[in-house]
């Protein structure tokens, strides 16, 4: 049974959307919809000696009201050496910083002459997913005639991805259509955050929603081990959608 997730690109996310990726068969970037500012699309956490700090892609907003996630544009090339300075500086002494530092730093000198943020995100998530054995086929929204409606757009991408299933992320609950999927003969999932495990970090108090940059840097080809789709002992999804109990504990564990 085909099993498929649709997300709006990220850069360089956290681990639970790489194991939404793992656990499908098809992953779809759905990066036709509008690019929202102070968001996961252009920025993610990383661990400084001053604490969790952001690190931003600065995009051109001026005069780009509505603009789709696939149509923002890089401000300037800048950012990719102020980035990699930045984890250069907070992960050097991390234990397998020296091990993946030459193969993220190659994956930002590519990003170097890219001018939209979709194709950047698509380079970090396809670069790392190679770096995890993740091999789940990668397509663009705009692959498929999606028509109208927050749920119908899923449903449809499901009914011509050939899918059974739809795994979605915990925040769909405020607004999905538990219903839609039903008549359609998919099955909906919802990804359950909770449990994942706590790994040795640099920089004080433990913290999760860190970009995935951090687990390899601190756990190398250990970090498959405290991720859900790669270790049989944590719970991965959780069934049923219409379970109120079931949604009410998912609701919490949101990042």
């Amino acid at each position: 049974m085909k099993k498929i997730a649709i997300l709006q690109s990220n850069y360089i996310p956290w681990k639970g959307y790489f194991d939404i990726i793992n656990m499908v068969d098809e992953f779809v970037l759905y990066d036709d919809m509008q690019f929202t500012k102070n968001d996961w699309r252009n920025r993610n956490l990383i661990k400084t000696i001053q604490g969790v700090q952001w690190i931003s892609i600065p995009v051109i907003h001026t005069g780009k009201f509505g603009q789709k996630i696939c149509e923002t544009e890089i401000l300037s090339s800048k950012w990719v050496k102020k980035h990699w300075n930045m984890l250069q500086c907070n992960y050097a002494k991390a234990p397998c910083f020296e091990e993946y530092s030459a193969k993220i730093r190659e994956l930002y000198f590519q990003c170097e002459e890219e001018k939209f943020l979709s194709k950047i995100n698509y380079i970090f998530l396809k670069g790392i997913c190679d770096l995890l054995d993740i091999n789940t086929k990668i397509s663009w929204s705009w692959e498929f005639e999606i028509g109208e409606g927050k749920t119908e757009r899923l449903v449809n991408i499901c009914r011509q991805a050939g899918a059974r299933e739809y795994v979605s992320g915990p925040s769909a609950l405020d607004y999905i259509d538990k219903q839609a999927f039903d008549d359609a003969g998919v099955l909906l999932t919802f990804m359950d955050y909770c449990g994942y495990p706590e790994y040795p970090q640099l920089h004080g108090k433990f913290v999760h929603e860190v970009t995935i940059l951090d687990m390899l840097f601190h756990l190398g080809k250990e970090t498959k081990k405290y991720m859900k789709t790669f270790n049989d002992r944590m719970r991965i999804e959780v069934k049923g959608a219409n379970n109120d109990e079931q949604n009410g504990r998912i609701e919490k564990c949101i990042l």
